[in-house]
């Protein structure tokens, strides 16, 4: 069975960011894939986030917005 992927859009010097990528890492090792991406390297993700991040995405559902929503995670790892 394929890991679910979760977005993570942040961008560079983004401290928010930083934290909840540590925050993210050690609950999804082996349980999900995390794909990191930064808004700046395309305008869509810029526009559309612009100073909302960082945001966790799966399957275009926002799970997480500025902090670690730990139940919507975990609703996506364990279900």
């Amino acid at each position: 069975m394929a890991l679910p992927v979760l977005n993570i859009y942040s961008r560079r010097g983004c401290h928010l960011c930083e934290i909840l990528i540590e925050e993210l890492l050690p609950i999804t090792d082996g349980r999900a894939e995390l794909n990191i991406l930064d808004i700046d390297t395309r305008l869509s993700w810029k526009t559309k986030y612009a100073d909302k991040i960082p945001v966790v995405e799966h399957n275009g559902k926002i799970l997480c917005q500025y902090k670690l929503n730990m139940a919507a995670i975990n609703k996506i790892l364990f279900n």
